[in-house]
């Protein structure tokens, strides 16, 4: 039986989706009454999943390449060398950038994206802020668009974080930046869908929770323009203008200094939103073994003495002991 469809790098293709549909009947066929099998998407590598789950890995994922006999799903390997039967367990997983991006959308957005998955199933789905579903579906749209018609190595949400990074990587200036940037937009096609600039570029990211906020300084750092002091025009201290001057000696509405402010909260909450940071937040609880020797901040003493204090706070492996930590 021809299986070249798993190779088909279009995965929306109705010919990809009626394969999967087959994939998935010839597993009940095969395993009747199981819930649970082992799921060949590349992300998964044969993790045991829910069996109404797999096919949307597979379309999300795509499947292991190298799985042309299904042998752990029931295939019987009649006249098959041992050289043909592929061990799935030394099978290295493909890793695709576009595959990423949708890691890091469905980290930013848990609750919607979980309740999209399960949709049809008998639990009841949590309630979702409509302002964040919206968000949500714009993101998305980003990461499931093609950079121009017809090209699918890369969308444009993984585009868009595959420049950012170098842009943070090699320290490039906002300007050296939107340069670059014209510079691929005139190369690709002129129906593509690059950013222009860094701005819209950063309008993208600030929708995954990445973003950050701007409070005005006073330009010799005495103080914030920030809270109670948010209205003043002048700085307090040194009476030095919040705002810049014109070359008429008339006040603008641009700062004189911007501090950029990354809020704790959100970030403190990303790291057990990410199923991939999630656990090793954890690990000083649940998988940290205590000889008494000083490996890790959870040895020593005042670590243990906080806890010892509060007890309840201390049960819970997912609470920052923030104050502590930066002591």
């Amino acid at each position: 039986m021809s299986r070249r469809w798993i190779q088909n790098p279009n995965r929306c293709a109705d010919e990809y989706l009626d394969e999967i549909e087959d994939f998935i009947e010839f597993t009940r066929r095969h395993n009747p009454g199981a819930t649970r099998i082992r799921c060949p998407c590349r992300r998964n590598n044969t993790l045991w999943e829910a069996i109404e789950n797999v096919g949307f890995h597979l379309v999300r994922n795509g499947m292991i390449e190298t799985y042309s006999i299904w042998n752990l799903h029931g295939e019987q390997l009649y006249h098959v060398s041992s050289s043909n039967a592929i061990r799935m367990d030394n099978v290295e997983p493909i890793v695709d950038p576009n595959d990423q991006v949708m890691d890091i959308i469905k980290d930013a957005f848990p609750f919607a994206s979980t309740n999209i998955n399960h949709e049809g199933e008998d639990d009841v789905p949590t309630p979702i802020d409509s302002a964040e579903f919206k968000q949500y579906e714009k993101q998305l749209k980003n990461a499931n668009q093609e950079l121009h018609p017809g090209y699918e190595s890369f969308f444009v949400l993984t585009a868009i974080v595959k420049l950012m990074h170098r842009k943070i990587k090699y320290r490039m200036s906002n300007l050296c930046f939107d340069y670059f940037l014209g510079v691929f937009k005139r190369l690709l096609p002129t129906d593509n869908c690059l950013p222009k600039d860094h701005k819209h570029a950063q309008k993208v990211l600030n929708g995954l929770g990445l973003g950050y906020e701007k409070i005005h300084a006073c330009k010799n750092n005495c103080m914030l323009f920030y809270k109670e002091n948010e209205t003043l025009d002048t700085c307090p201290i040194c009476n030095e203008s919040r705002f810049k001057m014109t070359s008429q000696n008339r006040t603008s509405n641009i700062p004189q200094k911007v501090m950029h402010y990354l809020p704790l909260k959100p970030r403190l909450q990303r790291l057990y939103m990410s199923t991939h940071i999630a656990t090793d937040v954890r690990w000083h609880k649940e998988k940290r073994v205590d000889d008494d020797v000083m490996r890790h901040p959870t040895n020593g003493e005042a670590r243990k003495e906080f806890d010892r204090t509060f007890p309840e706070f201390a049960a819970d492996p997912r609470n920052v002991r923030l104050g502590l930590t930066t002591d």
